[in-house]
């Protein structure tokens, strides 16, 4: 079962999660600009780019994208020098833009941080604790100068 603990999986929950909000919520929820369907699609545009980017990174030092596994090394150039958790990141982004693409503020403002504190409490803190306990001081460095999430 550890192979559907993973954040894609998590992050598709959450998007049919909010898809079903954007039919089902009531027409004065709805915002409707076509202003916000562009920032929409920007966002999932600049969350997969930062995905990617993340991605190619990890792929450069050759350690390893998948959660539950031991890196082979700690990433702190490119993408990584502004987030720890570029990926994670732009899993937000994407359910974030997704939610305005499909008109729904209340996945926006309740699924959005529920995903982003369910990322932290099953990915980001474990990872952390491992980066941790393997890389010390060097990661005790990279804390201090990079932000979690941005």
């Amino acid at each position: 079962m550890k192979w559907i603990d993973i954040p894609p999986v998590w992050l598709a929950l959450a998007l049919v999660m909010t898809w079903q909000i954007s039919v089902l919520q009531p027409l004065a929820l709805r915002i409707g600009h076509p202003v916000l369907s562009l920032l929409g699609g920007l966002l999932v545009g600049a969350g997969l780019v930062l995905m990617l980017l993340a991605a190619m990174e990890m792929r450069k030092r050759k350690t390893t994208i998948i959660p539950h596994m031991e890196a082979d090394a700690l990433v702190t150039t490119g993408v990584f020098s502004r987030s720890r958790n570029p990926i994670y990141l732009g899993d937000v982004l994407i359910l974030a833009g997704l939610a305005l693409r499909w008109d729904a503020p209340v996945a926006l403002l309740l699924l959005v941080p529920l995903f982003m504190a369910t990322l932290t409490q099953r990915f980001i803190v474990p990872e952390e604790n491992r980066l941790r306990r393997k890389f010390r001081a060097d990661f005790a460095r990279y804390c201090e100068k990079t932000r979690r999430w941005l």
